[in-house]
């Protein structure tokens, strides 16, 4: 078990790469919509961008999370297999033992709570860098002494070290415990889906599902995860904006409470069409990054039992 351990953060790590390569374009676009003012539709907001900024503008502050977001992905998936392997062997005598529902949602917890300790200074960075260059309501803000034309952060290095000289360590988890209340309940409706559906794809006598079970179970699971999380990812994603040029927020319950008080309810499904859209390839190529590398890890080329 100790080797397979490590197989899985490697594992993690790729997969978390190959995601963010597919689904960073419609992630720009899905943060503009939530936390930006004046691009309507998500297609009035894709043309937008291409219009002022060109194909670059959908890659903005994609260095980091490129960079990052392997990591995280690592440490959620590593976190997620070993802890569901620890209760298999705790409950069974077995850590290879098929999980129950009740074994798979106490591991996506776990998965979750861990995953915002890394996730949420890494998405912080990218949401700042994509919303720089956002265009802001003049008659909300009052930006006299601000040079609004220009970007307010060099790069992730320089976002990073403004942030913590003029926020402290802890303006790096703004927006954590809107992450805490999207991914705790969102890493459940993305490992559940995805274990559920691979057994119902996986035919009879088979070891491990094939690539392309593995991509059909994994963008499902994405666009299912990804669809229901984004009441709480508009919270996450305006708290997190703020503080670019502004402090508007106090917290999650104020950030609600404003929303919904200016924009109404329909405010907390902006973006669901892009998030469900971009969740099916960004998770099917990061399941299908995870399995294939952890299968050429492990060396494991049969697909079937002999």
């Amino acid at each position: 078990m100790g080797s397979l351990q490590l197989e899985d953060f490697v594992a993690g790590w790729i997969g978390g790469a190959a995601s963010v390569i597919v689904g960073h374009p419609l992630d720009t676009v899905k943060t503009r919509l939530q936390a930006g003012q004046g691009y309507g539709n998500t297609l009035n907001c894709i043309l937008t961008v291409y219009r002022n900024e060109s194909v670059v503008g959908f890659f903005k502050g994609m260095s980091f999370p490129l960079a990052s977001i392997a990591v995280y992905s690592s440490v959620t998936f590593g976190v997620f297999s070993n802890t569901q392997r620890f209760i298999s062997q705790q409950r069974y005598g077995d850590s290879n033992h098929a999980p129950a529902l009740s074994d798979l949602i106490v591991a996506s917890m776990v998965a979750g709570v861990v995953s915002v300790g890394i996730g949420g200074p890494v998405d912080l960075i990218k949401i700042r860098l994509q919303m720089q260059t956002q265009p802001f309501i003049k008659a909300n803000i009052n930006l006299k002494h601000m040079g609004i034309g220009f970007p307010a952060y060099r790069g992730p290095i320089h976002c990073v070290s403004s942030i913590l000289r003029q926020e402290g360590l802890a303006g790096m988890y703004r927006g954590a415990s809107a992450m805490l209340l999207r991914d705790v309940p969102g890493y459940c409706l993305y490992f559940i889906p995805y274990t559920v559906l691979c057994g119902w794809i996986t035919p009879e006598g088979c070891m491990s599902p094939s690539p392309s079970s593995v991509w059909i179970a994994g963008g499902i699971a994405g666009a299912i995860s990804w669809g229901t999380a984004t009441p709480m990812d508009v919270v996450k994603s305006r708290l997190q904006a703020d503080g670019v040029y502004l402090n508007k927020y106090k917290g999650v319950i104020d950030c609600i409470s404003q929303s919904y008080h200016s924009e109404g309810l329909k405010v907390f499904v902006r973006g669901i069409t892009v998030n469900a859209v971009r969740g099916f390839p960004m998770s099917a190529a990061m399941f299908l990054g995870y399995e294939l590398s952890r299968k050429a890890l492990r060396g494991d080329q049969a697909e079937t039992n002999p």
